[in-house]
């Protein structure tokens, strides 16, 4: 059993990938729990994953309000780089840029639920995969900041999908094929972005502890603050439980027990 504030679950690579969720100041290996039966509570508590202070409602899977507005990692230009305004003089942290945007990163391919186009940073490409549950993936290009892998990414969008469809990633329903994609960005992409294609990659194939859904029914802890049910399988970010699935990183800062029963 642990407790305390829900922080998320980290994946590590393997034949079939290895879940631990990160609790309070805890850590618990989830595959030996798949095929038992578990609870999880829920004691109406949230905290900010960033500063700690109680609050009632959680900003972007886990901060205050005052964290999601002044932190940088929870600017706009996280999620879409494109847009990134460092050149201007208004980015909130300099130093979280200069350690976070103005290093390599990759832009990839992969299967979640089918093709999409993504970026990560180049240390963090297989979690990054692993995260949204894909089955395949292929960096096709390594750039030298989040602001050009945005940039490229945004072009590829209007080619390809940006987005997973969770039901169908949980559900093994993915569709499509990498190689036609890639030669599908050969063919298109701008001059100016080929200098940083990369040739020869191969397809990395990743196995999850899965089971299909029996309930495609998305769990809320505020609305089900003790969920208790069998633990089928994980991917992705999702715990896949009997009675539904359990979406880790949309409720961390909520305080929590888990443990088998």
């Amino acid at each position: 059993m642990e407790y305390g504030i829900l922080y998320g679950m980290e994946p590590q690579l393997g034949e079939v990938v290895k879940y631990t969720i990160n609790i309070g100041d805890g850590q618990i290996s989830l595959n030996p729990w798949i095929g038992k039966r578990v609870r999880i509570s829920y004691n109406g508590v949230k905290n900010c994953i960033a500063c700690g202070r109680e609050i009632k409602k959680t900003f972007n899977q886990g901060y205050c309000y005052p964290c999601f507005r002044d932190l940088a990692e929870n600017d706009l230009c996280i999620v879409k780089p494109h847009l990134c305004h460092f050149h201007q003089g208004t980015c909130r942290d300099q130093e979280f840029a200069q350690n976070y945007c103005f290093t390599k990163h990759y832009v990839y391919l992969a299967i979640s639920s089918g093709v999409k186009v993504g970026i990560t940073r180049e240390k963090t490409l297989t979690k990054r995969w692993m995260d949204q549950g894909a089955v395949e993936g292929i960096p096709i290009a390594l750039v030298p900041d989040r602001k050009t892998a945005g940039l490229l990414e945004h072009f590829l969008s209007e080619y390809l999908n940006d987005k997973t469809d969770w039901r169908k990633m949980l559900n093994g329903e993915e569709t499509g094929e990498l190689i036609p994609s890639l030669e599908l960005i050969k063919n298109v992409v701008k001059d100016e972005f080929r200098p940083f294609l990369i040739e020869g990659k191969e397809i990395t194939k990743i196995t999850y502890p899965h089971a299909k859904p029996k309930k495609m029914k998305s769990i809320d802890l505020d609305k089900n603050s003790i969920i208790e049910s069998n633990l089928l399988g994980i991917k992705g970010q999702y715990l896949i439980l009997e009675d539904g699935v359990l979406n880790v990183r949309k409720h961390r800062g909520y305080n929590c027990i888990f443990e088998l029963i």
